[in-house]
């Protein structure tokens, strides 16, 4: 064959004149089938729809009890969805649910100062401050306090937790009739613990060796205060022992409380002392008899350095003389707190010649106590005035004649000076007769704790 004209034959010139091609009935059979299946997915698109439409229908019959007939409705669908601008969309505000808010309060901060900085309306610190008693807590704030606060769609409290301390907590709620406020108090777990110590050079470092803290060894001191000179007395070979609470609020321990129960031996001679609350709510610490562990008076009213002067003849500093000197000169920092040594009256207060600023006080008919050379005075301090054992009622300074600050103090018996450091003073009161018994069962039953939890003198020396 010849392959060359049979490739540029012409095909065309072959057909007859009359001859008409033929139609293509494949092309149409795919058009055919691909416009039914159109068809059918349309149908079907439209029966899902409706199916929808019925259901939601059924169940809104269902809830409402309405008859199917007035439900009907005929479904117009878009031919063609719109375009969308996203460039003018605006987002629908968003009401923000505030739920519980906590902060702190810092140095400087004031409670409206925290209330505008958090949002809220300055009428609510204003309806807080009507509650009166239970709300006046907020008026002093305190760095490292902790408020909790709830808030409402307008911004306002719908509660509010406020920490007054470790122990004590306000809480605050709104009602129908306006904000309500009580004091929520923690549960305190209370734990009974020993401690005993033996001094080989300071009390204060036994009682560190002890585990305990500055202010449970002042309780120590100020116990057995009256009969034990700390300042003086103290010898190497000292001991103690005690009972006293621990305070803890979900497992952990927030202060020590009072000492129950203790024991002190000084140069070979052993106090006990036992505290006791009577039922009319009188609280003081007796020995082992009932007697009152507390005298009349303070030894020492001032929490002193040294005693730079003592009670008798000396040279005087500034005269250059000898002079009788009629009361005991206690060293201190200037400011150091001055407390009454007993209870009673103030018979004088203002400048006395060289003793300075001067506070002498009267207590009862027998008895005159004096408080020289102060920097100032305690507020509210004045002649008339009736003050109580321990209480503030001066500084310490240098006024008057003196050479550096300290507390000139007298002791007066029926007008005559004695020695503050060993004149004898009188005892408070004893427990009274109707609450004996009960003092002595109360009394025996720690006294027994004490003792058996007491080290014996080989185990302290070890």
């Amino acid at each position: 064959m010849d392959y060359n004209s049979f490739l540029t034959r012409d095909y065309k010139s072959l057909a007859t004149p009359d001859s008409r091609p033929k139609r293509n009935w494949t092309h149409l059979h795919t058009i055919v089938v691909l416009s039914s299946i159109m068809a059918i997915a349309t149908l079907l698109g439209l029966a899902s729809q409706d199916a929808k439409a019925t259901r939601s229908e059924q169940e809104l019959v269902t809830h409402k009890q309405l008859p199917l007939e007035t439900i009907h409705k005929q479904i117009i669908l878009p031919l063609a969805v719109p375009e969308i601008n996203t460039d003018t969309i605006t987002a629908e505000p968003v009401i923000k649910n505030l739920n519980w808010s906590t902060f702190k309060v810092k140095k400087g901060d004031s409670l409206a100062y925290l209330f505008k900085k958090h949002h809220i309306p300055a009428a609510e610190l204003h309806q807080l401050m009507q509650l009166g008693k239970s709300t006046r807590n907020l008026r002093t704030i305190k760095p490292g306090q902790q408020f909790r606060v709830s808030q409402n769609e307008q911004q306002q409290i719908t509660e509010l937790f406020y920490d007054i301390n470790k122990l004590e907590s306000l809480h605050v709620k709104r009602g129908e009739q306006g904000f309500r406020a009580e004091i929520v108090k923690r549960a305190v777990d209370i734990r009974t613990t020993f401690a005993a110590g033996i001094i080989e050079s300071s009390l204060f470092e036994a009682g560190k060796s002890a585990s305990m803290n500055d202010a449970l060894i002042m309780q120590l001191v100020g116990i057995f205060g009256w009969d034990i000179d700390f300042a003086l007395d103290i010898r190497k070979g000292d001991r103690f022992n005690l009972l006293y609470e621990e305070h803890f609020i979900e497992g952990e321990k927030i202060k020590n409380g009072p000492i129950l129960a203790a024991e002190f031996s000084n140069q070979g001679r052993t106090y006990r002392a036992v505290r006791y609350t009577d039922n009319k709510g009188r609280t003081d610490y007796y020995s082992d008899a009932g007697r009152s562990m507390r005298k009349a008076f303070l030894r020492t009213p001032v929490d002193f350095r040294r005693i730079s002067s003592r009670f008798g003849r000396r040279h005087h500093p500034t005269l250059n003389r000898i002079k009788i000197h009629k009361g005991v000169d206690y060293a201190a920092k200037t400011g150091t707190p001055i407390k009454a040594a007993g209870d009673g009256k103030v018979l004088f207060r203002g400048n006395k010649g060289g003793y300075g600023r001067t506070v002498i006080l009267q207590h009862g008919g027998r008895y005159n106590t004096l408080y020289a050379h102060m920097s100032r005075y305690k507020k509210g301090v004045y002649a008339g005035k009736r003050v109580k054992q321990g209480q503030i009622i001066g500084y310490v300074g240098a006024s008057g004649r003196a050479t550096g600050p300290h507390l000139h103090y007298e002791f007066r018996v029926n007008g005559a000076h004695r020695n503050p450091l060993t004149v004898r003073l009188p005892d408070a009161a004893p427990i009274g007769k109707r609450f004996k018994d009960d003092f002595l069962s109360h009394s025996q039953r720690l006294f027994a704790q004490l003792d058996a939890r007491k080290p014996t003198r080989v185990a302290l020396n070890n």
